[in-house]
C-alpha cells in the first residue's frame, strides 16, 4: 500500500506540471496580447522549471529502497582522540541535515570516546528518500584541520567509517534464521556513571555464519534493544547480500572493486584553508562550515548524478 501511494504521488506530480505548462503556454499567448501579463508569465515559467528540476532530480532516487527510512552509523577511525571527535562532529552533520529537511532521527547505539567524541554511533533517519539521499554518504571522510587536543596545536588527520542501510521491514527480503543468532546481555552504560542500568538491558547479537555483530542498548527495555538490534542485523545481511550482487556484476564486466574502507569519498580541509572535496565526484565547496552544518544536498546531487548508469 505504501508502494502504491507513493507511485500514485508521483504520477500526480507529473500530471500536474504537465497541466500548469499547457497553462502557461496560453498564458504567453495572452502575454503577446497583453504585454501586463509578461511579469506573471516569467514567474511562472521559473517556477515550473524548479518543479521541473526537482522531479527530473527524484528520478534519480528511483533504487528498490531509495524512498525507504535509513540507518546510519559512523565509526571514528585513524586519528585517536582527534578521530572520535570526528566522528561526533559528522554525527551533528547529518542530524542537522536531517532535522533540515524535517526527518525525524533516533539514537539507536553511541559509544562514547575515553575523552572526548564518540567512538560508535548508530542512528534512524525517517523520511521519505532519506536512504536514497544517505547512499551517497557511504565510506571513509577525511578530515585535516589544526587539532584543539594538541597542545602544539599542530594540523592532524583523522578519519571515520559512514555506514548506511535502509530501514528494512520485518517482512521484506530477508530472511534471518534466530538459530543463526547469538544472542547476549549485558548493563547498559552511558557517559555519566549514574546513568548505569542495573538490569541487563543491553543487547548484542551476534549472526553465526557471517561474524556480524550488532548491539543495542539506548532503550529502556531489553525487549525493545532486541527489536532495534535485529532491524540494524536485517539491514546489514541486505547490505552484504547487495555487495556481493555488486562484485559479481563487476566481475562480469571486469571491474576493480575497492574496499569501503580503503578508498576516503571525502575530504574536509579546514587549515591551511577551507574547502570540502568529494573525490568521487570532484564536487567542492569552499564553505566547509557551511557542509559541517549539513549543507550537504548538492554533494549528494551530484554523487547521484555521477552514479546513474554505473550499477
Amino acid at each position: 500500500m505504501r508502494e502504491l501511494n507513493a507511485l500514485r504521488a508521483d504520477i500526480e506530480g507529473w500530471s500536474s506540471l504537465a497541466r500548469r505548462v499547457h497553462d502557461a503556454l496560453e498564458l504567453i499567448d495572452l502575454a503577446e496580447v497583453d504585454p501586463s501579463l509578461a511579469d506573471g508569465v516569467r514567474d511562472e515559467v521559473a517556477s515550473i522549471e524548479r518543479e521541473f528540476e526537482a522531479s527530473e532530480f527524484r528520478l534519480l532516487l528511483s533504487g528498490r529502497h531509495d524512498r525507504d527510512d535509513a540507518i546510519l552509523a559512523v565509526h571514528a577511525g585513524a586519528g585517536g582522540i582527534d578521530a572520535a571527535d570526528w566522528a561526533a562532529m559528522l554525527l551533528r552533520m547529518y542530524l542537522r541535515w536531517a532535522e533540515g529537511h524535517g526527518f525525524k532521527t533516533e539514537i539507536l547505539d553511541q559509544l562514547e570516546g575515553e575523552e572526548a567524541g564518540i567512538r560508535n554511533v548508530t542512528l534512524s533517519i525517517a523520511g521519505e528518500y532519506a536512504y536514497g539521499y544517505l547512499r551517497a554518504e557511504r565510506g571513509v571522510h577525511r578530515l585535516v584541520r589544526l587539532s584543539p587536543f594538541d597542545s602544539a596545536h599542530r594540523r592532524h588527520t583523522s578519519f571515520a567509517l559512514v555506514e548506511v542501510w535502509p530501514d528494512l521491514a520485518e517482512d521484506d527480503e530477508i530472511e534471518l534464521n534466530m538459530n543463526d543468532v547469538k544472542i547476549d546481555t549485558y548493563r547498559a552504560s552511558s557517559a555519566g556513571g549514574q546513568h548505569v542500568q542495573k538490569n541487563e538491558t543491553a543487547v548484542r547479537l551476534t549472526h553465526l555464519p557471517t561474524g556480524i555483530v550488532v548491539t543495542c542498548q539506548n532503550e529502556r527495555s531489553q525487549t525493545q534493544n532486541r527489536e532495534t538490534a535485529l532491524k540494524i542485523l536485517r539491514a546489514k545481511l541486505y547490505e552484504l547480500e547487495e555487495e556481493k550482487q555488486r562484485k559479481q556484476l563487476a566481475d562480469l564486466k571486469g571491474e576493480h572493486v575497492k574496499a569501503e574502507w580503503g578508498s576516503q569519498i571525502r575530504s574536509y580541509v579546514l587549515h591551511p584553508y577551507q574547502l570540502v572535496k568529494d573525490h568521487r565526484t570532484d564536487h567542492e565547496a569552499g564553505n566547509a562550515q557551511g557542509v559541517l552544518d549539513g549543507q550537504l544536498d548538492d554533494f549528494m546531487e551530484a554523487y547521484l548524478r555521477a552514479s546513474v548508469g554505473q550499477s
